[in-house]
């Protein structure tokens, strides 16, 4: 690559760095919805300062900024925003949703500060606030759009089955989203959720309070489905967590003691690339990115390859794989008859 087009691509970089800031705070502040529920007749900065409560002279600037981004469009001084930004940014239940990966990679970072310290001891962050789990629960929303829109397509037994009522667990469930959205979609099910994190558990049960299944869905404090859970699932769900847990085969064996005969065990997950090309794409830039973040907190993101041997070590069978169209993984095992 010559020297002008390394420079270009280089500066188009640094400027992506910006535009993550102003997609955050356009997502955080309200102003992506605010210009959103304005429609085709467009809002002035002035008005979007005093809709959503903020001052003026910063929500200006941010205006201009994200027109220069590409972001929304300022047009005779009114703001709008295209259908299709419009929906990866703000609609949560699409597959294609990336405005939890955006507050997601601003949140991660703001911990950076002890990242060089990292690199000279090697000793991972000792602890997150509460922002980054919460972080995480925005980030994953698109996981659940991921299950629901393509995993379980490719999986009709599994969705009649669960059509007809059962007990399922949710390993390191966060902030109980995908519970809430399973207890919905699939109305005889119980669901228990399993999450080591106080305040994610407390997210959770405030949240299913809300939603009004309580009846239906109950939180543990744990790591993995308990010793005395023999028999008792018909599926046992990890959702961008198995390869979080400090020992993924020993979760996985305790989750197959805990499988009904028929039950399964499904992991959904964004492995790595198992080969160096596979890096280099887009895909590739994000998930780098996130396995740093990963091992600066003391865990890390997996291949393919990795997942197979944990179901081994595990005295598991050969997990069926199917690769998703956005790039996720879902590793299937059935504990037959």
């Amino acid at each position: 690559m010559a020297n002008d087009d390394r420079f270009d691509d280089l500066i188009e970089s640094l400027g992506g760095f910006h535009r993550t800031w102003l997609v955050y705070l356009g997502l955080e502040l309200g102003l992506f919805a605010a210009i959103r529920a304005a429609g085709q007749a467009g809002i002035t900065p002035g008005d979007l300062a005093g809709s959503t409560g903020h001052h003026r002279p910063a929500v200006e600037t941010w205006a201009w900024a994200v027109d220069a981004h590409g972001l929304v469009v300022l047009d005779d001084g009114r703001l709008t925003l295209d259908d299709a930004v419009a929906g990866i940014l703000l609609e949560g239940d699409r597959a294609d949703y990336l405005g939890g990966q955006f507050v997601h990679a601003v949140v991660a970072s703001m911990d950076w500060d002890g990242m060089s310290e990292f690199f000279r001891s090697g000793e991972p962050i000792r602890d997150r606030p509460d922002r980054y789990r919460r972080a995480i629960e925005r980030l994953t929303r698109q996981d659940i759009a991921v299950f629901f829109q393509e995993a379980l397509g490719l999986l009709p037994q599994l969705v009649a089955d669960l059509s007809r009522g059962g007990r399922v667990a949710d390993v390191h469930c966060g902030g109980g989203r995908w519970l809430v959205a399973m207890a919905r979609r699939f109305p005889g099910l119980e669901l228990v959720g399993v999450e080591s994190e106080s305040d994610s558990v407390a997210r959770a049960r405030t949240a299913i309070a809300e939603a009004g299944l309580a009846d239906r869905i109950s939180i543990r404090e744990g790591t993995s489905t308990s010793t005395a859970d023999v028999g008792a699932y018909d599926l046992v769900y990890f959702q961008y967590a198995l390869h979080q847990l400090q020992d993924p085969a020993d979760v996985l064996r305790r989750a197959w003691t805990a499988l009904k005969p028929g039950g399964r065990i499904l992991v959904l997950d964004w492995p790595l690339p198992s080969r160096r090309e596979e890096f280099r794409s887009r895909h590739g830039e994000l998930i780098a990115g996130v396995q740093l973040d990963e091992l600066f907190q003391g865990t890390a993101l997996a291949s393919r390859e990795e997942f197979e041997a944990w179901f081994a070590a595990a005295g598991l069978p050969v997990p069926e794989e199917l690769e998703l169209p956005s790039g996720a993984t879902a590793f299937l095992v059935e504990r037959h008859a």
